[in-house]
């Protein structure tokens, strides 16, 4: 069984920076793209993040010059640095994981980053 485990959430004063971690593990080959999403409360979870196999990283407008996506293909570990937080990044985070453009992707169960002061 595959499992996403992320680490890394807690507390922030606005401005300040977080690193989030998700390290993949299970009964898995090989890893096409990992990224990362949120979902603020009343909100619908949106993308912040991706990095495809081949180096292709995508970042959601608000969040692009601030956050840093990045992966260990070696340890199937998938990164994002968080700088210059604000409160309207606080929200759930979900750690996605596909293996293939074709195969739903794997979930993470999120963890929480609140930007607050």
């Amino acid at each position: 069984q595959v499992q996403l485990v992320e680490s890394g959430g807690g507390l922030v004063q606005p401005g300040g920076s977080l690193r989030l971690s998700c390290a993949v593990s299970g009964s898995i080959v090989s890893i096409w793209a990992m990224g990362w999403y949120r979902q603020a409360p009343g909100q619908q979870r949106e993308l912040v993040a991706t990095i495809i196999s081949g180096g292709s990283i995508n970042y959601a407008d608000s969040v692009k010059g601030r956050f840093t996506i990045s992966r260990d293909n070696a340890k199937n570990t998938v990164y994002l640095q968080m700088n210059s937080l604000k409160p309207e990044d606080t929200a759930v985070y979900y750690c996605n994981v596909r293996t293939s453009v074709l195969i739903m992707p794997y979930w993470g169960k999120g963890t929480l980053i609140t930007v607050s002061s």
